[in-house]
């Protein structure tokens, strides 16, 4: 099957590869020290693993599609939650999938005959990574968010509770993500699909730093699942779609950048509009604050008088203006704002102060993503590479988005 320019051969074997949300590569450093993952210990070592660069910015859709379809956003066309129509003036949800500019490996392998499986946590993501899916030759799609609603006609697969023998899950919980995993490990126990994509949600590590009680927690029964999969003759790959990182200062108050207060100030209220790609419906996780924001300017705005302002505020790392940001992030040019801004490491950026609630963190530190910093993320594979593709990823920096080309392309078989 060919997709995007790249070739990839169907599989000997399952392949389950797993997208674990904001599975920032501390955590798996801190599981190795704390000896609390024996079965990804054991794919580092016998396997292949490295530390690959996610897209940009680095959340969760951009990020998913990435990997499906094996291309970047410039490509897929999906780069946050949001854009801005600048025809309406209206901001426009990106989680549909006639939003989506390609299809994805599992489709693709769907329609020529492959058994897929793709199972989400959350249910944003569904549509998207379904998109033109044949779901008659035994492949199924759903979410554990909607596992309660399921149909033939469109999930492939029906009474989902009772064949997974687990309650729907709640949506700010481990087992979201969890009953993700025990659906696929069902599935690959009595229909033995060719590819599984199992795609988790980041509740854990919004909440829960590395070594903390929860995420041991977390990535103990993860590790569980993960060698559950291999017992049953998979191929597991791991990745992530962006890392997390504590955006608090030291008295446990976040680090802000309230950019539109900032720019209604200094240019005049209705010059601008910023726009926050990481908001969704569960803004509990994050309070719709990430490392990555677009600006929308009047027309006659100066862009470069409004990219120095904003680049000389504590906390900013860098701003582009569209095509520089089009290029260098591999965005697609016409869903970009006319300035692209990133935090620092420290640092979020918001819209006003007054149109974030930041009440659901209760009193814990922020943790978020978005930056160039989470856009670092593990790649690895419970069994060893060919020669030919060990001496590229050694020798290139390795992307996420390839991911399921080294799974089908570059293991001995």
């Amino acid at each position: 099957m060919e997709l995007n320019g790249i070739h990839y051969e169907r599989p000997g074997k399952p392949l389950a590869v797993v997208c674990i949300d904001g599975g920032d590569p501390e955590y798996f450093q801190s599981g190795l020290r704390d000896q609390i993952i024996p079965n990804i210990t054991r794919f580092m070592e016998e396997g292949f693993y490295q530390v690959a660069e996610g897209s940009m910015p680095s959340f969760t859709c951009p990020n998913n599609m990435s990997i499906v379809t094996g291309s970047e956003p410039e490509v897929h066309g999906i780069s946050g939650n949001f854009y801005l129509d600048r025809e309406t003036g209206e901001p426009v949800v990106m989680t549909g999938p006639e939003l989506l500019r390609s299809r994805s490996i599992m489709s693709e392998f769907s329609r020529q005959g492959a058994k897929v499986v793709s199972i989400t946590a959350k249910d944003k993501l569904r549509k998207q990574l379904q998109k033109e899916m044949d779901l008659s030759g035994g492949s199924v799609s759903f979410s554990s968010q909607h596992a309660d609603q399921c149909t033939m006609e469109e999930n492939g697969i029906e009474n989902v509770i009772e064949f997974v023998g687990q309650p729907l899950p709640d949506m700010y919980s481990a087992q979201l993500s969890l009953f993700v995993l025990d659906a696929g490990i069902k599935l690959l126990e009595e229909r033995r699909p060719d590819i599984l994509y199992l795609s988790l949600t980041d509740f854990i590590q919004h909440a829960h730093a590395p070594g903390s009680e929860e995420a041991n927690q977390f990535y103990r029964d993860m590790d569980e699942r993960f060698g559950r999969l291999q017992e049953l003759g998979a191929l597991v790959a791991l990745t992530a779609d962006h890392g997390m990182g504590d955006k608090s200062a030291e008295n446990g108050e976040p680090n802000v950048i309230w950019l539109q207060d900032v720019l209604d100030q200094q240019f005049g209220s209705g010059s601008s509009q910023v726009i926050c790609p990481i908001t969704d419906a569960f803004v509990g996780h994050h309070g719709a604050l990430g490392g990555f924001v677009r600006v929308y300017l009047e027309q006659d705005q100066d862009r470069l008088e409004v990219a120095s302002a904003i680049e000389s505020l504590e906390g900013v790392e860098r701003v582009w203006i569209k095509e520089e940001a089009a290029k260098d992030l591999e965005l697609p040019l016409d869903r970009e704002g006319d300035l692209a801004v990133v935090a620092d490491k420290r640092f979020v950026i918001g819209g006003r102060e007054t149109d974030h609630d930041l009440s659901a963190l209760k009193g814990k530190r922020l943790r978020t993503h978005g930056s160039l910093h989470e856009a670092k993320v593990p790649f690895i594979l419970s069994e060893p590479l060919k020669e030919s593709y060990q001496k590229r990823a050694d020798e290139r920096t390795l992307r996420s988005r390839e991911i399921f080309e080294y799974a089908l392309n570059g293991i001995e078989n």
